[in-house]
């Protein structure tokens, strides 16, 4: 017998053991990588328990499911106009506005709403209709607070006296602070030069910083006679927003359009309360007031001046800030296409 030394007797085993796990490894793989081959994989079928089978009878019609019913509830339809005649201030204003969705289809909890009345001069008292009526503002500063609004801004850019004077003698201050509003004495460092995107004639204009930042703007003109535009409503008493007024006046149906693309009114109400038939914008004689008792309130700026020119006997094509709105697509002039509701509340 071969004598090993215990040193060889060592390597030889651990040469073996070594050797063997190797082997093992190898097989193992290749074990491994036949198992996983995709071509080696055999899909078990799916058998079903025959004790849990359920079996279907032909004769019986599949039960269907329900469906949901759909909504019954009514949209909301109103009316493109609504006028509103025979009451006090508040009561015509309430009722159109009423008619209209309410205040809180136009003023949203949290809103800065903005309310321009034509305040143009510090000349006379409400009587001669030269500005606005004060309870029709007033009014409208209650329905927007009512509706949720943050804060009601009153203001005008008078031409004849002070703001502060204008404000009191027209009886305007008195009622919008009494309603809960704020008059805002328009300061000259507040015009903005702003640009008209839409504009064909007027392409920039000083607008007041608060007008462009207000949440809604409500346009609250006065119904009456204008010796250069024939009337002052609506789209004339956004003058009253802009620094440079008299740059307005040559091409003025054009321009005041243009300016009507960028000062957008969420809502306007005509006061024809008491109607100045001649001598505007000021006037200055009783005699050439007319009591109409009619208030005129649209979401649609065109539709509403070109009712109220109708109160004066025009018709909305003989004005030509009218013409130029319906060109560029900011209302309807046709009072036949409008739905128009008439309210009688004496």
């Amino acid at each position: 017998m071969t004598d090993i030394s215990r040193k060889n007797f060592l390597r030889f085993l651990v040469t073996s053991i070594g050797s063997l796990y190797l082997s093992g490894c190898i097989n193992q793989e290749k074990l491994l990588s036949r198992s996983l081959s995709p071509e080696k994989i055999t899909p078990t079928p799916f058998l079903p328990d025959p004790q849990n089978t359920v079996e279907v009878d032909p004769t019986i019609e599949p039960e269907e499911m329900p469906t949901q019913e759909p909504s019954t509830t009514p949209v909301p339809v109103y009316p493109d106009l609504v006028v509103a005649r025979q009451g006090d201030p508040e009561q015509m204003v309430r009722a159109a506005v009423d008619s209209l969705g309410g205040m809180g289809r136009f003023v949203t909890p949290g809103d800065v709403v903005v309310v321009k009345p034509n305040i143009c001069a510090s000349y006379h008292s409400y009587e001669y209709a030269a500005t606005t009526n004060p309870w029709v503002v007033g009014a409208i500063v209650k329905l927007a607070i009512e509706a949720g609004a943050k804060q009601v801004k009153v203001m005008d850019f008078p031409f004849g006296g002070t703001a502060e004077q204008a404000y009191r003698k027209s009886g305007i201050q008195a009622e919008v602070q009494k309603a809960g509003g704020k008059m805002v004495v328009m300061s000259n460092i507040k015009f903005m030069e702003t640009a008209i995107p839409e504009g064909k004639d007027l392409r920039s204009a000083r607008i007041y910083d608060d007008i462009l930042r207000a949440d809604v703007l409500i346009n609250v003109p006065i119904a009456k006679n204008h010796e250069l535009a024939l009337l002052t409503l609506a789209m004339k008493n956004l003058m009253g927003v802009i620094y440079n007024r008299p740059y307005m006046h040559a091409n003025l149906g054009q321009k005041l359009a243009d300016l009507s693309t960028r000062v957008r009114s969420r809502l306007v109400i005509v006061d024809a309360v008491r109607m100045l038939m001649a001598h505007g914008p000021t006037g200055g004689n009783l005699a050439d007031v007319k009591k109409a008792d009619t208030v005129i309130a649209s979401p649609d700026i065109v539709a509403a001046d070109s009712y109220a020119a109708t109160l004066f006997g025009y018709q909305p094509e003989q004005l030509g800030y009218i013409n130029k709105g319906v060109q560029m697509g900011l209302g309807i002039a046709n009072l036949d296409k409008l739905n128009i509701e008439e309210i009688h509340l004496g």
